[in-house]
């Protein structure tokens, strides 16, 4: 009895220092920097299924090596439904640390690749609509032509994000929009206006404006960016500056509505107030009028930005530079 005791008191002995040691070593394991790249692949695309798709990597794949890397830290690192997959508080954590870091090191390969010869890598740049319609078909055929080993993808967001968490190298918007640690490059038309517009039809019914005032009494086309209030429209002329709040039964969110909102405008629904370029086609064939031109408020051009304090991917350097070389050149 005693001999069994003391077995049995050595292989409970035995077992505890395996798993003492095995415990060890799961505290000290390094985490594969293939399961971090994952990770950071599903936390930009907020899927697995997207993320899949978007870096060829199969969806079973990404989240087999999430599993392993939630498994080495210790904690969880995404809160999965159905329909959506968001970062835990140290998701975002890991997220917001290892991301710079791994742009990083992407940049060091294409720039080692870049001086093989032919630059090529991937370029994602977050851009307005109306970047995407007025600035860039002028840029992007010749740049890739170019650069015919460049991927380039152009994500259309209205709202001001930060490029490096979703997963972009660079962004087009307005100098109001920029934060103070980006570096800025003129890109496109450096001087643009705003124009206001109506169709023939609705001046006939509705008689023509004389002063921004006027505009008051007016069916008015409206668009906001999402979540925010309705802005102002402003008008200037020979120093005057007059600021209106005007009415409408139509409000359009800009990008996405703002076709709608030009459709309504020329079937007579009211006045529209955006971008001259946008207009410009319309002016062209007669499908809309343009009103009280002089009182039209010029504003700068858009610029391309990147965050200064990281090294610069080759594609993005050949997009710089190539934008540099646009303007040099006359090109718009």
């Amino acid at each position: 009895m005693s001999g069994i005791c003391g077995t049995s008191s050595y292989n409970v002995d035995r077992s505890s220092a395996w798993t003492d040691n095995q415990s060890h070593e799961l505290e000290n394991r390094v985490p594969d920097i293939t399961d971090v790249n994952a990770f950071l692949l599903v936390a930009r695309s907020r899927g697995f299924r997207q993320a899949a798709r978007e870096s060829g990597i199969s969806s079973s794949a990404l989240s087999d090596a999430v599993r392993r890397l939630e498994e080495d830290l210790g904690v969880r690192l995404f809160n999965r439904t159905t329909r959506s997959v968001l970062p835990t508080e140290a998701g975002r954590l890991l997220l917001e640390r290892t991301g710079p870091a791994f742009a990083e090191v992407a940049s060091a390969l294409d720039e080692v690749k870049s001086s093989r010869g032919r630059t090529s890598g991937e370029l994602r740049l977050n851009v307005p609509m109306s970047a995407a319609r007025l600035v860039l078909p002028a840029i992007v055929p010749p740049f890739l032509a170019a650069y015919p080993d460049i991927r380039l993808e152009i994500v259309t967001d209205e709202n001001f994000v930060d490029i490096i968490k979703s997963g972009c190298d660079a962004g087009i918007r307005y100098d109001e929009r920029l934060e103070q640690d980006m570096v800025a490059l003129p890109i496109g038309p450096r001087q643009q206006r705003y124009a206001l517009a109506a169709s023939s039809r609705y001046l006939a019914r509705r008689g023509r404006p004389q002063h921004p005032r006027d505009l008051l009494s007016h069916d008015c086309i409206l668009g906001r960016f999402s979540g925010r209030a309705l802005p102002s429209w402003e008008f200037e002329r020979d120093g005057e500056e007059v600021i209106i709040n005007p009415k409408g039964n139509l409000v359009v969110q800009f990008g996405g509505g703002t076709d709608l909102g030009i459709d309504a405008a020329i079937a007579g629904s009211g006045m529209i107030y955006i971008f001259e370029d946008w207009l410009r086609p319309h002016f062209d064939r007669g499908d809309l009028v343009p009103v009280m031109e002089e009182w039209w408020l010029q504003f700068s051009g858009p610029f391309l930005y990147y965050p200064g304090r990281r090294l610069v991917p080759a594609p993005l350097r050949a997009f710089i530079d190539f934008v540099k070389q646009s303007h040099k050149v006359g090109v718009e």
